[in-house]
């Protein structure tokens, strides 16, 4: 009697571990396709495929879609956050430094990743409070987690890209201007700030260029005033734009003005 109650209750455990292994594939599926594709919609086409109530997700079916958030994951990471900004900076920087392969572009990547998780820390919080733990406890729909998990990610992507960006957008897609921009859709939101975020860092990484420029300048000039025609300036100035950037505490500057700009 006690091995049948206990068999039961396995049993009970297993289907109670899967249906919630199914909720959180769902949520996960709707917030990586919510976000390029619009929320409501997207997340009645998923609870209606995967049927959550009935919890007929198959174990096949839940690692073909495992699979394909963890290929679309980096795709968001790298549009939807400031992975983009960070990585275009540090990219001028090196090339402005004239260190074509140092630092390397698994240190930079590294760089930028971790930045960016402490960046979006705050976002990923309001997220998790406002969508996921509701979610959980069943208190909310599927739909309606969607919906309030992009909320806190529009508020950060508003912050962000300009308005000339989204009324392009807009435009683009045919779409009528929104009422308040809390209501714009993620599938205008997001191009828009991409486009931002990649004319911030190329307007960021020409102010960095701008002193080396100078030094590859005098170099320059000074080589050829001497008649070293046979020696590439660029040799020389190397040294120089090394010693003044780690003189000025160069990365602390730069790492530090690319986080400022996100909380301002």
């Amino acid at each position: 009697m006690k091995s049948l109650v206990g068999t039961i209750g396995e049993a009970r455990g297993r289907r109670m571990s899967r249906v919630r292994n199914q909720r959180i594939l769902a949520l996960l599926a709707t917030v990586v396709l919510a976000a390029p594709l619009g929320a409501q919609s997207t997340a009645r086409g998923v609870a209606g495929a995967l049927r959550l109530d009935q919890g007929t997700l198959s174990v096949p079916m839940q690692i073909v879609l495992l699979l394909t958030l963890l290929a679309l994951l980096p795709a968001l990471i790298v549009s939807v956050t400031p992975f983009l900004r960070i990585t275009l900076v540090l990219h001028f920087l090196r090339q402005a430094l004239g260190t074509h392969s140092a630092p390397s572009n698994q240190v930079l990547l590294g760089l930028a990743l971790f930045l960016t998780a402490l960046i979006m820390q705050p976002v990923a919080a309001e997220i998790y409070q406002k969508a996921w733990v509701p979610f959980e406890k069943q208190q909310i729909t599927l739909a309606q987690a969607a919906q309030e998990g992009a909320k806190p990610l529009k508020t950060f992507l508003l912050r962000f890209a300009r308005e000339k960006d989204i009324q392009l957008l807009l435009e683009i897609s045919r779409k009528p201007a929104p009422a308040r921009p809390a209501d714009l859709e993620l599938s205008v939101l997001i191009p828009a700030y991409i486009l931002s975020e990649l004319k911030a860092g190329f307007q960021i990484g020409a102010v960095l260029f701008l002193p080396f420029l100078v030094i590859d300048l005098v170099v320059s000039s000074v080589v050829l005033s001497v008649g070293m025609i046979q020696l590439p300036p660029v040799m020389i100035s190397a040294p120089f734009k090394i010693l003044l950037f780690v003189l000025v505490d160069g990365w602390n500057l730069v790492v530090g003005s690319l986080v400022r700009s996100f909380y301002g």
